[in-house]
């Protein structure tokens, strides 16, 4: 990929410690933790609104593992009001809104996210699927069901880590409606 740029809109914040590589859309309001590494190699990555990326966490974008082609390039589109907990890695196309991808979660290419979706601590998800609005993954089999309640919502989280990041941590700033960033 030729193309790096990285595009951060107004409110959003981004430890300057966050490895980020490619073209990559942060949305509004979004936090990304210090040593969150987000890596579009093989197309662009465009994260909504309102989302939380902690420490460790890992989104890519990259070709299928045995493509030569070019034409394989996808963009890698993130919802709103979503959390990556700590270690979790995401390589999918596609997340909805307000999920939840708790500690050390694997998402593989081909898994596509609806809404209001729980993967469980430590689960994997390898083979292609799409699992429908609601669907909790737990336990170390990956059991799926579906759940009548949304996931909790994060505002409160989100105004904390507002009011407590830029104290401890330096970050990319906007100056304007969207700031774009050197490749790194």
């Amino acid at each position: 990929m030729s193309k790096s740029e990285v595009k951060i809109y107004h409110g959003a914040i981004v430890c300057k410690e966050t490895k980020i590589r490619g073209d990559v859309t942060i949305g509004s309001m979004t936090i990304v933790h210090p040593c969150a590494t987000i890596i579009a190699d093989a197309g662009p990555i465009v994260i909504g609104d309102g989302n939380i990326i902690e420490e460790q966490v890992v989104i890519i974008n990259r070709l299928p593992e045995n493509s030569q082609n070019k034409d394989d390039i996808s963009t890698l589109r993130i919802g709103n009001n979503n959390v990556f907990e700590v270690g979790c890695i995401v390589e999918t196309s596609s997340i909805g809104d307000n999920n939840v991808l708790e500690c050390k979660s694997y998402i593989g290419p081909g898994i596509k996210l609806g809404v209001g979706c729980v993967i469980g601590a430590g689960c994997r998800l390898t083979l292609p699927e799409t699992l429908p609005d609601n669907t909790l993954v737990y336990g170390k089999n990956c059991i799926r069901k579906i759940i009548s309640d949304k996931p909790p919502n994060q505002n409160l989280q989100r105004e904390f880590l507002t009011k407590v990041l830029p104290n401890y941590h330096h970050l990319k700033k906007s100056k304007t409606a969207i700031m774009q960033i050197a490749p790194q």
